[in-house]
């Protein structure tokens, strides 16, 4: 028997990129909506995420945080959706995974909240400056269709996520590069799907 699969989440949150990447694999999954604040805090779910954050997955007896672990392990626990790395691909894979879970995370964040760091104590930083961290997404969007070749991965849900959520916000610069790479990505039927159950869900919540 398959082992259930359970997705903790929020529509409004970044439960999204988890949401693409479970549409990606194509296996059923479980909807546990959460509220922030409140069952996201509770002690059922704190057990799930001791940080009392969304999303998560619970996998028979597997639980995953953070999105791009999340995506990580889906890819690699189903391999026959195509969307972990061939070896040749891993270095790519890796690099920008986790670029985007890092410096490109770090920086928007940072920049969102209104922070700028001292010219003087950027090499403190990890991700560096905003304007560095900008050139080099860039460049990882425009070498190939995707980030690591010709061949779309979980990699891609992870980073295009991070760029579509930017430039709907206006958190990351409008470069035609990023735009012409989430067009691309944006127009798969996972994306598609994930979109339309996180709206109809958001939709639900605010009901209630």
């Amino acid at each position: 028997m398959t082992e259930e699969l359970v997705f903790y989440t929020n529509p409004m949150s970044r439960g999204r990129i988890a949401r693409w990447m479970l549409e990606e694999i194509g296996q059923p999954y479980r909807t546990e909506l959460l509220t922030f604040g409140e069952t996201m805090k509770a002690p059922e779910y704190l057990k799930v995420n001791p940080m009392g954050k969304v999303p998560a997955i619970r996998h028979g007896n597997t639980i995953v945080t953070e999105c791009a672990a999340i995506c990580a392990y889906l890819a690699e626990t189903f391999p026959e959706k195509g969307l972990a790395p061939r070896p040749e691909e891993r270095a790519a894979y890796y690099r920008w995974l986790f670029f985007a879970a890092g410096p490109l995370e770090s920086a928007v964040t940072m920049k969102a909240l209104g922070f700028e760091i001292p010219a003087e104590r950027l090499r403190m930083a990890g991700c560096g400056g905003f304007g560095d961290v900008m050139n080099t997404l860039e460049m990882a969007v425009s070498g190939s269709t995707y980030v690591t070749g010709e061949r779309f991965t979980a990699a891609d849900v992870y980073v295009g996520a991070h760029i579509g959520w930017g430039l709907g916000f206006g958190s990351i610069e409008k470069r035609q590069a990023f735009i012409d790479y989430f067009g691309r990505i944006s127009k798969r039927e996972a994306h598609k799907r994930a979109n339309a159950l996180d709206d109809e869900a958001s939709k639900t919540m605010q009901a209630a």
